[in-house]
């Protein structure tokens, strides 16, 4: 699918990391880019240097995310790139110190990291579906949701997040599936160690023992990377219903 000046495309977790990135990409192509984020002040001054617009979204609220897309149908008419990047990361161990991993915290990451994936890729897809063939092929749209290299080797204090990237993974073949008869691809990238926010708030010793750990490029990720991955799979109509990884070929140790 073409990137251009018609084309709508929502972010969500837009206002930083790998959100942002993807955002810019997308403007930069000639999109009208939707950001969703939390973070009203980031996201609006995000949002105004890419001429895009900001909307203050919980993800794992379906109804915050119903009102989002029907602001999307109102002011801009269609839908046809949704990118999930928004995201929670807690460290918790299933046991820690004799006592059981908060419950409650691994619901909270589970309803932002998937279940907030499938609210904005369900809702998006419906969406998407109204809109008249784009190409050739009949595409009407395309979903990029984010999973992580923890879907498969989580670490130690990631059960949670681990579980939740892997809900993603999971749905991503069964939701192209569901999706083909209407025309919209599916893929997820599964990103290894990259340098968003929460990497760069660690020590530069720290960020650098962590780039070691790549076996090639011995380095953190850039968020431009991702992005430029995401693009790939909007320009490829080939790419369906897979979980790519981007990760410089590391795979996770325990700890």
């Amino acid at each position: 699918m073409k990137i251009g000046s018609d084309t709508v495309a929502l972010v969500t977790g837009g206002a930083s990391g790998l959100g942002a990135a993807t955002a810019e990409m997308l403007a930069g192509a000639g999109a009208h880019v939707v950001l969703l984020d939390r973070d009203r002040a980031a996201g609006e001054e995000r949002a105004n240097a890419l001429r895009g617009t900001f909307i203050e979204t919980d993800v794992s609220d379906a109804g915050a995310v119903r009102a989002a897309l029907e602001r999307i149908a109102d002011e801009r008419g269609a839908l046809h790139i949704a990118v999930n990047c928004a995201g929670l990361a807690p460290a918790a161990k299933t046991v820690s110190k004799g006592a059981a991993h908060d419950p409650a915290l691994f619901a909270k990451t589970i309803g932002v990291n998937l279940i907030g994936t499938f609210n904005v890729a369900s809702q998006a897809a419906a969406m998407m579906a109204r809109n008249d063939p784009l190409d050739a092929d009949g595409t009407r749209g395309v979903i990029v949701n984010t999973a992580s290299v923890a879907a498969y080797e989580g670490q130690v204090g990631q059960i949670a997040y681990a579980a939740s990237k892997a809900g993603v993974a999971g749905m991503t073949l069964p939701m192209a599936r569901d999706l083909a008869q209407t025309g919209i691809r599916v893929c997820a990238i599964a990103p290894g160690l990259f340098r968003t926010p929460m990497l760069e708030a660690l020590p530069q010793e720290v960020q650098d023992s962590l780039g070691a750990q790549v076996p090639f490029p011995s380095r953190l990720g850039a968020a431009p990377e991702f992005a430029q991955l995401v693009r790939h799979i909007v320009e490829n109509p080939m790419l369906n219903g897979e979980v790519i990884r981007l990760d410089g070929a590391i795979r996770m140790a325990p700890r």
